[in-house]
């Protein structure tokens, strides 16, 4: 079954090596250095640079919808034959919006209810970037049932990096 592993940005290497992902996201600040995995070839990395804001502020490029139209993109055209990697700063927000996002772009047909509560069993520190969920939410349809899925969570557990995790894509 296709996964989507979510870490923080000093695991990556590891991370991608030892589950053997092909695909990487990478959301992070703009101009922000990020050395890819030997094994992410070039055309098979999608950088999203945003701030983790949910609102604007002066200095940082809120996350927009043609910022996840692009990601949707980029994860529709995943072959899903090996792991995908999804990575952020701390792999607290963004990485596990994303995730999320993918989740049910890919799996349009598990409830985004459900999805959020599996992601919270999988990760007690993810708390989604609300504004790239509610911009996934208005692409995909959904009503805004995936931002109350994501509001329903609540944030998760205070810490400087995010619990690592895995998540099955239908």
């Amino acid at each position: 079954m296709p996964r989507i592993h979510v870490c923080a940005l000093h695991m990556i290497g590891a991370t991608a090596q030892a589950v053997g992902a092909r695909s990487m996201v990478t959301l992070i600040n703009p101009d922000y250095p990020v050395e890819r995995p030997a094994v992410i070839a070039a055309h098979r990395h999608h950088r999203v640079d945003v701030s983790d804001i949910v609102e604007p502020q002066e200095g940082h490029v809120a996350p927009g919808a043609h910022h996840v139209e692009r990601f949707l993109d980029f994860v529709r055209d995943w072959d899903r034959r090996e792991p995908m990697l999804i990575h952020c700063y701390a792999g607290v927000s963004r990485s596990t919006a994303a995730a999320y996002v993918a989740a049910c772009a890919l799996a349009p047909e598990r409830d985004e209810g459900e999805t959020a509560r599996l992601l919270r069993r999988l990760s007690p520190t993810a708390t989604p970037n609300l504004l790239l969920v509610r911009h996934a939410d208005a692409i995909l349809g959904r009503d805004q049932r995936m931002v109350r899925a994501i509001e329903a969570i609540g944030r998760g557990e205070e810490c400087a990096e995010g619990v690592p995790f895995a998540l099955e894509i239908g």
